[in-house]
């Protein structure tokens, strides 16, 4: 008699993952979070600097040792407005930063006598300085250029010693004072500063 064995189906190896080790894992969390970190501080120095207050040229917007904000990206898609706290390489030595306060455009003409500062022959409101200045002065202002001056007018190496500032040497503007911690704030560059009086009694 004529018998059969049953047909057997052979059974498909399961498939397997092979998971990484503990020490991969760890290895691979670690480099994420160094490329990450990478590429937000290059992302963020790309935008932003932050410069620290050396001086009392500023005073009494700005004392010394406060550590700034700065936007970089400010006079990438604008223009220094009258009023504007800038930072910007020293033209007489690129290596050093310096910070001011833009007060003459191109094509003005700046004229500083008996303490007042006039633009075009048209003195300007100035609430934020320390004190009027000693000096006087006149200075015509081409294209490209700005005229800066600290608001310590009598103890600042600005544009009325050295010269006018390059627009191109300006780094970005001054936009928050983040430590020390009890200073914190948003620089206000006073909107004052860019209005021209049409009245003035001496």
């Amino acid at each position: 008699m004529e018998t059969y064995q049953p047909e057997t189906q052979v059974q498909p190896e399961p498939t397997t993952i092979e998971q990484p080790t503990n020490w991969k894992r760890f290895m691979l969390d670690i480099l994420e979070t160094i490329v990450l970190a990478v590429v937000l501080y290059f992302g963020i120095n790309a935008v932003s600097a932050r410069v620290r207050v050396d001086g009392f040229s500023m005073n009494p917007t700005l004392q010394d040792g406060e550590y700034i904000l700065v936007n970089k990206l400010a006079y990438k898609i604008g223009q220094p407005t009258r009023g504007d706290i800038v930072v910007f390489m020293f033209p007489m030595n690129p290596q050093e930063d310096l910070i001011k306060r833009v007060i003459g455009l191109p094509g003005e003409t700046v004229n500083v006598l008996n303490g007042v500062v006039s633009i075009n022959g048209i003195p300007i409101d100035e609430p934020y300085i320390n004190a009027t200045p000693f000096y006087n002065g006149e200075w015509e202002i081409p294209e490209g250029q700005l005229f800066v001056l600290g608001d310590n007018r009598n103890d600042s190496r600005d544009s009325h010693q050295w010269g006018l500032l390059p627009i191109e040497n300006v780094i970005g503007r001054a936009v928050l004072i983040y430590w020390p911690p009890e200073q914190w704030q948003v620089i206000n560059h006073v909107k004052r500063a860019s209005t021209v009086l049409t009245s003035w009694t001496p």
